[in-house]
């Protein structure tokens, strides 16, 4: 009965522990081989746990052994075998892009077969080839296993290289597809499922800043309508939009505020789901100094107060200046918070401030931030609380706080977003001291040039057509990928996997076919990308760091420096071969003002400034953080820059309920993996971001994990510290409480 393959997870059960080869012999002796593989196979999920970690690579290796067979019986051909047949089956089906075949000579595909390595489907874990499969792998309609993983990773690297110089291309391939492979690597959730493929788009996630009129209004849930249905998250800036009572035309207190609107966005999320797949993702910011903050926008997921005015399937997140966080501090004689706070509604302040740009532009507070140099918002914010006739609601600075921090022990939002801080040192502003960046996206790792997209005229046309002309805003698009920490820095690949990402990356902009057009535009001018990082923890482990040392501070600065040298390296080699971004002129890459603002010293960091400044750089925004999950699994490392859940803990969404234990885990990793994510001291963590986001020119998803009794006092200190410490955001509050919060899954990279 024993044949090649039964051997070879026999041996991997008995390579897990737990069980000897021999007694698994005696117990499937009298078995015929599928009963026998079933046996090892429920034998194995039952049992990887902290007692036989290993037995996830005997399950994987069955699985994997039934996904040969299935493949094969659909496709006709066994294991990695007639690469070209399977393109032309599968795109005379529709799955694939036709391009493929026309793009790439059937003596290139040839070629493509030769690069595939088998043994590296050896690598996932269970839970990562289980995903692999559910989720991304190319099946027909009627959802019939196609692809092997291997083939993913080829197809996603031809699909990238395809505009590249012919006579490259292939040796391009070659690299992209050994860093996917090895799992040195990962593409963003919708590059992994859709490239290659004739649907969908590659970016992840969008930013929209809203127009403070009917009609910017309804353009905007158009838009994230469009993006919606393609699998993209959704950032929503609504702090132009006036405030409950405010005016309309004239006619006093008519404005229904942002609310309404709100819950607009709420519907068109769970309307336009994502290919029946999941709802669509949204996420909503607000200024603190916006009138309706204190009017239902802090509360707007709790279950407490008036349902009409929540919102409950949309995120929310509030953009906070320094000035309030300095009013947070400020205490009484008896040692109590006394700072004061007036919120304005910015319909108002336009009207009665008189504040203009340059071309005559009314200036609202929102568009200004406090520069290292110049308090240019606390200046105007002050001019704004000392007019004698602007109406303002005043409260105390600490009672916003307060229901800040109640919704987010109750709901895990609202995110916190650090206007002035990302407005610093941001890489590609306009003017010093106006606000460029106005908030992030859904997972706070986005922070990219933006504004309001506007109808600049309408007409009939002659036969009767009627065209509405559109001038477009900065629509923020991310695309990202990320570096598995736990492969790339143990075998040294960090400079050679990021040069080829940086390629993959910055391709991801010319292929891609946005359905919003202004989208398409932005995307082109900055070329913005967002290399990133997950499985921090598991390179702690593999380091013998413990979480809350210092040792794990000098290591975050140390491997974020040599990320972002090879990043800003890779982009400056790109730009002399395809040229700048279209932006660079005038912007801190070009001046060199972006590497004194992070204090970048030593020879090499000099000579890459020059060559920056001379010959360019190809992309606006190089790195940012996302949150990074199920891409995570799929390359067996743990999320993200978050700690771990649990020692052992099961892994469950819809469809499936495994068990799941931290990656390498030993006798000797134990120690490093003892402390869970609520037991571990939020002020290291904090301390550790803190040299993260020193080399991330972007933002991070960087999660505060509490104990539900966390005393107000001690949650307060936390955003003060991160805040301190120049955080750009900050993502959930998880408290014990909660219930594991759904997470959009497209900044998953």
């Amino acid at each position: 009965m024993e044949n090649q393959t039964m051997t070879t997870w026999l041996d991997r059960a008995e390579e897990a522990g737990g069980i000897s080869l021999e007694l698994l012999r005696e117990k499937t002796a009298q078995m015929t081989e599928e009963k026998a593989r079933d046996y090892v196979f429920q034998h194995a999920l039952n049992h990887t746990a902290m007692d036989a970690p290993g037995y996830t690579f005997t399950a994987a290796s069955i699985y994997l052994e039934r996904l040969y067979e299935e493949a094969e019986v659909n496709r006709g051909s066994a294991g990695y075998t007639n690469l070209y047949g399977l393109v032309q089956q599968l795109v005379e089906e529709g799955i694939y892009d036709p391009a493929l075949l026309s793009v790439y000579s059937p003596e290139e595909w040839q070629e493509a077969e030769k690069m595939i390595r088998p043994e590296r489907d050896r690598l996932f874990t269970f839970v990562g080839l289980f995903l692999l499969r559910d989720r991304y792998l190319a099946c027909t309609h009627d959802k019939k296993t196609m692809e092997l993983p291997q083939e993913r990773f080829l197809i996603i690297s031809m699909t990238l290289m395809q505009k590249e110089p012919v006579h490259k291309r292939m040796a391009f391939v070659a690299e992209a597809y050994r860093a996917l492979s090895n799992l040195y690597m990962t593409v963003a959730t919708p590059t992994l499922s859709n490239a290659g493929k004739s649907y969908g788009q590659l970016s992840s996630c969008f930013i929209d800043t809203v127009e403070d009129s009917l009609d910017g209004i309804y353009l905007n849930n158009w838009d994230i309508a469009r993006l919606s249905k393609d699998g993209g998250g959704i950032g929503v800036y609504l702090g132009r939009v006036r405030a409950l009572g405010s005016d309309i035309k004239g006619f006093k207190e008519t404005s229904s505020g942002v609310i309404p609107w709100i819950r607009l966005l709420n519907d068109t999320a769970v309307s336009v789901d994502q290919l029946g797949q999941r709802q669509g993702a949204v996420a909503v910011y607000l200024d603190i100094f916006h009138k309706d903050a204190a009017l239902g926008f802090l509360e707007l997921k709790t279950n407490n107060g008036d349902e009409r005015r929540k919102a409950h399937d949309v995120f929310h997140g509030v953009c906070i200046p320094d000035l309030f966080m300095r009013r947070l501090e400020e205490k009484d004689e008896e040692g109590r918070s006394s700072g004061s706070w007036s919120l304005f509604c910015p319909h108002q302040v336009k009207q009665m401030m008189g504040w203009k740009a340059e071309d005559g532009t009314p200036l609202g507070l929102e568009d200004f931030y406090d520069e290292t140099d110049r308090a240019w918002f606390t200046e105007k914010y002050q001019e704004a609380e000392n007019h004698p006739l602007l109406p303002r609601k005043t409260v105390r600075a600490m009672e916003l706080m307060k229901q800040i921090m109640i919704s987010q022990l109750e709901t895990g939002t609202p995110y916190m977003f650090y206007r002035d801080e990302v407005n610093r040192m941001n890489p590609n502003k306009e003017n010093p001291g106006r606000t460029s960046i106005f908030c992030s996206n859904l997972c706070t790792e986005i922070a990219q040039n933006m504004s309001a997209s506007s109808i600049s005229d309408e007409y009939i046309t002659e036969d009767g057509d009627m065209v509405i002309v559109r001038r477009p805003g900065d629509f923020v698009v991310c695309n990202l990928s990320s570096l598995n920490l736990g492969r790339v820095v143990e075998s040294g690949e960090i400079e050679r996997t990021t040069a080829i990402q940086m390629r993959m990356l910055d391709n991801v902009i010319d292929l891609n076919h946005l359905p919003v057009a202004q989208a398409e535009i932005t995307n082109k001018r900055f070329r913005a990308v967002g290399l990133g990082t997950f499985g921090w923890h598991h390179l702690l482990s593999q380091q013998r760091i413990h979480w809350e040392s210092e040792e794990a501070v000098s290591l975050t600065d140390k491997v974020y420096e040599m990320i972002a040298y090879s990043a800003i390296k890779a982009s400056a080699d790109l730009a002399g071969e395809k040229g700048a971004y279209p932006a660079f002129s005038g912007s801190e890459w070009e001046s060199g003002q972006y590497f004194k603002r992070r204090n970048y010293l030593g020879e090499n960091w000099e000579e890459l400034a020059e060559k920056v400044g001379t010959s360019g750089i190809r992309n606006g925004w190089l790195m940012a953080v996302a949150p990074n999950s199920s891409t995570a699994k799929i390359a067996g490392s743990t999320d993200g820059i978050d700690p771990i859940y649990a020692l052992e803990y099961a892994e469950e969404k819809k469809n499936f309920k495994f068990k799941v234990t931290p990656p390498d885990l030993d006798h000797r990793s134990y120690p490093y993996y003892q402390k869970a994510r609520h037991d571990l001291d939020q002020h290291a963590s904090i301390r550790q971001n803190a040299a993260r986001q020193r080399h991330v020119d972007q933002g991070i998803s960087f999660n505060l994990y509490v104990r539900h009794d966390i005393k107000a006092k001690d949650l307060l200190e936390l955003h003060l510290d991160a805040w301190r410490h120049g955080l750009k955001t900050t993502y959930y509050v998880r408290s014990t409480s909660q219930e594991e919060i759904e997470e959009c899954e497209s900044c998953h990279a």
